[in-house]
């Protein structure tokens, strides 16, 4: 039985979770405006061309927002809290939702510099998640 907090990958999107099993952040960018974008569909949000590509992105980013979440009734996240939800910005332009672990809740600033790291949740899915660039 499928865990209900897992994502399903589908066609458009196996090839991100492909990348995350093997430790590679991707994000697809549009080769008629530049425009990198996150999360991955098969047209550019900007232009809404459909001459798209994947690529790897630097697993760099900056914490934009981020909320720490102290109650959640939902299994298997009640078992998880406390922990932080937050948006991030990749250096390559995107905004990512994600989570911000190996920190103290008091350290998380706006503009903190954050580095990629990797939770392994089964064999097919390994979740993208972020840590201080200090910690790294």
């Amino acid at each position: 039985m499928a865990r209900a907090d897992l994502p399903l990958p589908d066609a458009e999107t196996q090839p991100f979770w492909d990348g995350c099993r093997s430790r590679r952040l991707l994000i697809k960018r549009c080769n008629a405006c530049g425009r990198a974008y996150f999360y991955p569909r098969d047209f550019c949000p900007k232009c809404w061309s459909t001459d798209v590509a994947w690529e790897e992105a630097s697993g760099r980013a900056t914490l934009y927002t981020w909320s720490v979440v102290y109650r959640n009734d939902l299994p298997p996240f009640d078992g998880r809290v406390p922990y932080v939800a937050a948006v991030v910005d990749l250096v390559e332009g995107p905004r990512m939702l994600t989570n911000v672990e190996g920190c103290p809740f008091e350290s998380l600033a706006m503009g903190m510099e954050l580095v990629v790291d990797w939770r392994v949740e089964s064999d097919e899915i390994t979740l993208p998640v972020f840590r201080p660039a200090s910690a790294a």
